[in-house]
């Protein structure tokens, strides 16, 4: 047995106590070891000193009166590391010593640099954003400060390896680097899960890393517009957001309103994220597992989307381990109707981003999102569409997106024909870019038919093609007049049948009110829909009158209105309606001057009635406005 004394002089001897992880390259003859008996025979004990460093104490180094066994700590002396790797131990009796503890020491390497390490052994530090379960491996998704790296562990074919870890668990990771089709993933060997210093270390070099990598990119408005430049802080905090859920590995899933301002919105930020994902993930897979671009056919987000949404969000977590998704709302969001969909979202942890510019309920909706960016809670209105807004997110999202992007705000501002002073910038900015107008009114037009034409599917390859944004060129070039023409001819057809129906009046305050049934006068399962036909109805109407105009289109539930040179204010009238008209379930929204209700069919008459004495007590405009489309 060693003595207290021996070798150490005056000075109090240090014993080790080796961390979980730590291996024989951590331990040196002549030490002093805390360690646990795991075995007890004729010729001595097996100890323990952590789970890769174990070894003998022969029982011709002690004098065997110790009643020692398993599990029983004892502090040892490592007195020979022999040839074949065996450790040597013998028993130390020490009155008073000093405790180190010491960590596993290796060489860890950053995730974005596995490529650079194939065939290597490697060790990573991270947190765990990701645990998918498939038919051989368990993948263990890891994000150190640089990225986010798959590894994988192997047990029994389906066999959940390592089931003590879980999804934001800090862990050690060791693993040889392999490449898989392009991908580089790590094959783990050891896979520990971190806590007290060793984590809280580790979660700081995360905390502040993610912090410096969620920083958006400072970039300078393509045009200069002093209403657009007071949005832009909290358009930086918006991408500022996006960037951080990517990083942490958490998906986003992407509602759009499904018309052209919506998929010039949707469509650049769709790209600055899948590029932003690629680089912060070694995965080819990643940017399609965790991003999704969704239409919205109504003007609000609808219960059935939301549940939708939340069905393939659970769905996602249980199948591939994913965490749930934070959900972005463009060109939709706003208002009270979207508030039920948001509760129903809010029992899970589903975090709501909101850029609209449709006329808003801050009131309903800020308390069931962490972000709302709308131009009407600055004092601006539609003008400031919501593709002017997202092309300036994108190019926060991910560096150098402008020659890519400079002609999709004028697209936006068509589409949604916005009569800001600042369209004139857009437009020739968009004409260096080599889009004259009549090109970028026929690329608005083709999304328009394709949003239909689409129905609830994002058709992301073809959008980008029609909006030339990350798309075909050529293809482009010869796509949009086609699909612009087809429109055209399918608008002339509907607008043939439809026409001769429509009904006219001239209401109290000296609007021309136009009315058709789009029902029965109309095609219907075709392009135009209802709201694109009333929409082209009305424009024929101002141009031909030149005069204020109202136009409705109904239905048997609905009604699409449009307005010219009047100042209506329609989400104050569906709320009135609702109070004067019990039982007729109103509801509905949109611009001011332009948008959608629904009602129950058995009390169409009564609306529609109080919905035109409403519209004829408003006031008119001096100069005739043209209303967005919806």
């Amino acid at each position: 047995m060693t003595d207290a004394s021996s070798g150490d002089g005056p000075d109090r001897p240090v014993v080790v106590d080796l961390h979980s992880s730590c291996t024989t390259q951590e331990v040196e003859s002549g030490e002093y070891y805390h360690a646990t008996v795991n075995g007890v025979v004729d010729y001595g004990v097996f100890v323990d000193l952590s789970e890769h460093v174990s070894g003998l104490v022969h029982e011709s180094t002690f004098d065997g009166e110790q009643d020692l066994a398993v599990d029983d700590d004892v502090v040892v002396k490592l007195t020979e590391v022999r040839e074949n790797g065996d450790l040597s131990f013998e028993l130390a009796a020490l009155d008073d010593y000093e405790t180190v503890e010491r960590e596993h020491s290796y060489d860890r390497i950053d995730a974005e640099t596995v490529g650079d390490h194939v065939g290597e052994t490697v060790h990573v530090e991270g947190e765990v954003v990701q645990i998918k379960q498939t038919g051989g491996p368990t993948i263990f998704r890891v994000r150190d400060e640089t990225s986010a790296v798959p590894c994988t562990a192997f047990e029994a074919a389906g066999v959940r390896a390592h089931p003590v870890v879980e999804v934001g668990d800090l862990v050690h990771v060791k693993g040889d680097v392999e490449e898989r089709e392009g991908t580089y993933q790590i094959e783990v060997t050891e896979i520990d899960v971190l806590d007290g210093e060793t984590a809280a270390d580790v979660a700081g070099r995360l905390d502040a890393a993610l912090a410096e990598r969620a920083e958006p990119i400072d970039v300078d408005p393509l045009v200069d517009w002093p209403a657009l430049e007071g949005m832009l802080p909290e358009l930086r905090s918006v991408a500022r957001t996006l960037r951080r859920a990517v990083l942490e590995g958490r998906p986003i899933r992407m509602r759009h309103h499904a018309d052209g301002d919506g998929m010039a919105a949707s469509v650049p930020v769709q790209y600055a994220l899948t590029q932003f994902i690629e680089d912060a993930h070694q995965d080819a897979d990643a940017a399609r597992h965790l991003l999704k671009r969704l239409p919205s056919k109504a003007p609000y987000y609808e219960m059935e989307d939301a549940t939708r949404d939340l069905n393939f969000a659970l769905g996602d977590r249980a199948r591939h381990g994913q965490k749930l998704p934070l959900l972005l709302m463009l060109d939709n969001g706003s208002t009270e109707e979207d508030t039920p969909a948001y509760k129903a979202l809010n029992n899970y942890d589903i975090p709501i981003v909101v850029v609209d510019h449709h006329h808003p309920d801050p009131d309903a909706v800020d308390p069931l999102v962490e972000e709302h960016v709308n131009p009407y809670l600055h004092g601006e209105d539609y003008r400031i569409t919501t593709g002017m807004l997202c092309v300036e997110l994108a190019r926060m999202i991910y560096p150098g997106l402008t020659e890519e992007l400079e002609h999709v705000p004028a697209v936006a501002g068509l589409s949604d024909r916005s009569k800001a002073d600042e369209m004139t910038d857009y437009l020739e900015l968009a004409r260096e870019a080599g889009y004259d107008d009549e090109f970028l009114q026929n690329i608005s037009e083709a999304l328009d038919y394709e949003a239909y034409m689409l129905r609830y599917d994002p058709g992301t390859q073809l959008i980008n093609d029609i909006l030339n944004v990350n798309g075909d060129e050529e293809r482009h070039r010869e796509l949009v007049p086609f699909l612009a023409n087809r429109a055209a001819e399918d608008v002339a057809e509907q607008l043939d049948a439809a026409t001769p129906h429509v009904e006219h009046e001239r209401v109290a305050n000296g609007a021309n009110l136009y009315r058709i049934d789009v029902e029965n006068h109309a095609h219907r399962f075709t392009y135009p829909a209802p709201g694109k036909t009333t929409g082209e109805i009305h424009d024929r109407k101002v141009e031909e009158t030149g005069e204020p105009v109202i136009t409705i289109g109904y239905g048997p539930d609905f009604a699409v209105l449009r307005s010219d040179g009047v100042r209506l204010d329609i989400p104050t009238m569906v709320e009135e309606l609702n109070e004067e008209l019990p039982g007729a379930g109103v509801s509905g929204g949109g611009h001011l001057v332009v948008g959608s209700i629904r009602f129950v069919p058995g009390m169409r008459e009564e609306v529609l009635d109080a919905l035109i004495e409403k519209m004829a007590e408003a006031e008119l405009d001096e100069e005739l406005h043209t209303a967005p489309k919806r």
